[in-house]
């Protein structure tokens, strides 16, 4: 890394002695005006001899042109000598301006390369960044550690009696450790409340109860609620768990998009990009892992050096009107996200005064949390199981959208 700055340092230095040397040539070959034209007057004075010789012209008109010519040459040198003591301010000038290219030039080139390059790197080639991101992988947090890192939240606002009938069904399972679906119901339950650890510990035992009967998404469940418990972030313990998850169900969405994210958190976005591009094309339009992918595969794109990547458009997927998408083309970022925020206020508008279908439901708590509104879209997640207490089919597509936003499993 020396060797780099110190051939870097050199060639900037070289560069600016150039451009400055360039300047002071200049000034060197440029003198006043007054001096060229002596020399004009002197070259007359010659042609005027050389004209008498040859007999053009008499020796009465040589002396005139001589005394003519004689007093321009005195007239220009009286100006040049005024100007002498000057004329050295061009130089100094030239010099004071040539310290300040060099200044420029090396000091302008370090500061872009701060902007955008990456002090302290070597010349990483491919191999050596894959090799650095196993390493990432090998040697990341555990599930315990980034538990402990975390700062402490606020609780979530839990309404008294949903927090007594968690309590009392705590009780319940520690009595009867082998009761399956009070462990399910807990489970759920303590990712409600956003008690993630209690809850993958409830799911862990459901995964015990069960044994080789566990699906693929029981141990997709058991990963997304450690995910959670851990701020986001991919465990080692956890990608074990969504290495199970896909041995048992390679097609379960939320174990290809948390094996995504671990990839991205490990140094290998282009991994990523193909994960969740691939699972972006073969989701269903209601399929609650893709509010995530499309708030995410930009960027991951770009990191995966895909610059000209186009999010799909998915079928079945609402989106925004021609008219919609023309004014947009128009608008300034901050004008987009007001519009996209106008369009959920208005989709919350409508579910709260003339109800809607459980999608539009689970579609309005994913878009709150992607535009980070998330105590709005805890507020129209627990209006949601009011709502729809009395059809569990109907909750539970509510429910994946609370997923999708990280307010449950």
């Amino acid at each position: 890394m020396t060797s780099f700055w110190i051939v870097t340092v050199v060639l900037a230095i070289a560069m600016a002695a150039l451009l400055v040397l360039a300047l002071i040539r200049g000034q060197r070959h440029t003198g006043p005006a007054e001096a060229f034209d002596v020399q004009v007057y002197r070259d007359q004075l010659t042609e005027v001899d050389r004209d008498l010789q040859r007999g053009v012209i008499s020796e009465e008109d040589a002396e005139r042109l001589r005394t003519e010519i004689s007093r321009r040459i005195l007239t220009a040198d009286a100006k040049i000598q005024s100007t002498g003591t000057a004329g050295a301010q061009p130089r100094v000038l030239g010099l004071v301006t040539g310290a300040f290219i060099a200044a420029f030039v090396v000091g302008g080139s370090y500061w872009i390369y701060a902007q955008i390059g990456a002090p302290g790197y070597g010349d990483l080639g491919l191999a050596q960044r894959l090799e650095m991101a196993e390493m990432a992988r090998e040697n990341r947090p555990t599930q315990e550690e980034a538990e402990a890192q975390l700062p402490a939240t606020d609780d979530t606002e839990i309404q008294e009696e949903y927090a007594a009938l968690v309590q009392r069904l705590r009780g319940a399972v520690a009595e009867r450790p082998g009761d399956l679906q009070g462990h399910i119901l807990l489970a759920r339950s303590e990712a409600a409340m956003g008690n993630y650890t209690k809850a993958y510990a409830a799911q862990q035992q459901v995964l015990s109860i069960k044994g080789d009967d566990a699906t693929g998404k029981d141990y997709a469940d058991l990963a997304d609620m450690m995910v959670l418990a851990a701020g986001g972030y991919v465990s080692p313990e956890a990608e074990r768990v969504l290495e199970a998850a896909l041995t048992r169900d390679p097609q379960n969405g939320v174990g290809q998009y948390y094996m995504g994210l671990m990839m991205a958190q490990t140094g290998r976005p282009d991994v990523a990009f193909r994960l969740w591009d691939r699972l972006l094309r073969q989701s269903p339009a209601d399929a609650a892992w893709l509010p995530p992918i499309m708030a995410q595969i930009e960027e991951m794109a770009f990191r995966a050096g895909v610059a000209d990547y186009q999010v799909p458009r998915l079928a079945g997927m609402p989106g925004p009107s021609a008219g919609d998408v023309d004014a947009a083309g128009e608008m300034s970022p901050e004008e987009r996200q007001d519009m996209i925020r106008g369009m959920v206020a208005r989709l919350s508008d409508r579910l709260a005064t003339e109800g809607g279908t459980p999608e539009e439901w689970a579609r309005l708590i994913s878009s709150l949390a992607v535009l980070g509104d998330e105590a709005q879209a805890i507020a129209i997640w627990n209006n949601a199981q009011e709502v729809f207490a009395d059809n569990p089919d109907a909750l539970d597509v509510v429910r994946e959208g609370a997923r999708a936003a990280g307010l449950v499993l």
